[in-house]
């Protein structure tokens, strides 16, 4: 039960980021490149998909913001994701017993 809760924390925690991300995506776009907000929707979906940008960007501060905005989907989308699979690794140290205490230290256990 507490895994379950933990998991769904991460996961709510991790898709509220991806939907901010994209709020931020779909307003540059449609701000910096006057694209309608359908199309700065479809734009920053296939960014942070890792698909690339469909409209072609004519102002130079549209393409520096699309640029940014690729480089740090990726960045965002892995910590997404390593948060979510936070307690699913959290887990399966102790289902196997990886963990290491100060009284395993001490009984000579582990070498530290």
């Amino acid at each position: 039960m507490v895994f379950l809760r933990r998991f769904i924390l991460t996961a709510s925690i991790s898709i509220l980021i991806v939907v901010c991300w994209v709020l931020v995506g779909m307003v540059g776009y449609h701000v910096l490149a006057d694209l309608p907000w359908v199309d700065s929707f479809l734009n920053t979906a296939m960014i942070v998909g890792g698909m690339g940008p469909v409209d072609v960007l004519k102002a130079s501060s549209a393409k520096l913001f699309a640029g940014f905005y690729a480089i740090f989907s990726g960045v965002l989308f892995l910590s997404a994701f390593s948060i979510m699979a936070a307690p699913i690794f959290h887990r399966f140290l102790h289902r196997f017993h990886l963990e290491s205490t100060e009284r395993d230290r001490k009984k000579g256990d582990i070498k530290t």
